[in-house]
C-alpha cells in the first residue's frame, strides 16, 4: 500500500481528499502545518507528498518543498503541489510546471513583473502543480501517475 502525506491547513479539504484517496486504497498520513508535515516525511517517508502551497503564510509550502528537495533522505520523494495561488495572484502554476522563481523577494507577490519565470533563476520545487479546486478523477491521475515515477 502506497504512503501519501497530505500537508494542509483546512481540515474540511483534508478529510475530502483523505476520503478520496483511501477509497483508492492508498495509505494516508496527515500533517495540517508545515513544519508537521516535515516532520512526518522525515519519520514516515511516503511515497508521495501533497502539499498545500500556503500553510501557515502564502509561501510556507514553497519554503517546505524547497527543504525537502535539498534534504538528501526526501528529495527523491515526490511532491504535488496544491494551490489555489491563481485566484490571489493570477499566476498559472500549471503554466510555469515544476519551477518558480525564489520567492525569498518580499515584493514577489505584489510585483507581476517578477512572476514570469526567467531560466537564470529557477529553483526546483515540485514535480508537479495542481491548482484547487480538485476534480477528483483528474487528481487522482496525477497521484497515480507521481507515484509511478
Amino acid at each position: 500500500m502506497k504512503k501519501v502525506l497530505l500537508v494542509d491547513d483546512d481540515p474540511d479539504f483534508v478529510e475530502s481528499i483523505r476520503l478520496i484517496l483511501e477509497k483508492e486504497a492508498y495509505q494516508i498520513i496527515v500533517a495540517n502545518s508545515g513544519e508537521e508535515g516535515y516532520r512526518k516525511a522525515k519519520s514516515q517517508r511516503p511515497d508521495l507528498i501533497i502539499l498545500d502551497v500556503m500553510l501557515e503564510t502564502i509561501d510556507k509550502g514553497f519554503e517546505i518543498s524547497r527543504r525537502l528537495k535539498q534534504d538528501a533522505e526526501l528529495k527523491k520523494i515526490p511532491i504535488l503541489m496544491l494551490t489555489a495561488i491563481k485566484e490571489i495572484t493570477g499566476m498559472n502554476m500549471n503554466q510555469i510546471g515544476g519551477y518558480l522563481n525564489d520567492i525569498s523577494d518580499p515584493n514577489y507577490f505584489s510585483n507581476p513583473s517578477i512572476n514570469a519565470p526567467n531560466i537564470n533563476n529557477l529553483i526546483y520545487y515540485a514535480d508537479a502543480f495542481y491548482e484547487k479546486p480538485i476534480i477528483p478523477a483528474e487528481f487522482l491521475n496525477k497521484v497515480k501517475i507521481l507515484l509511478s515515477k
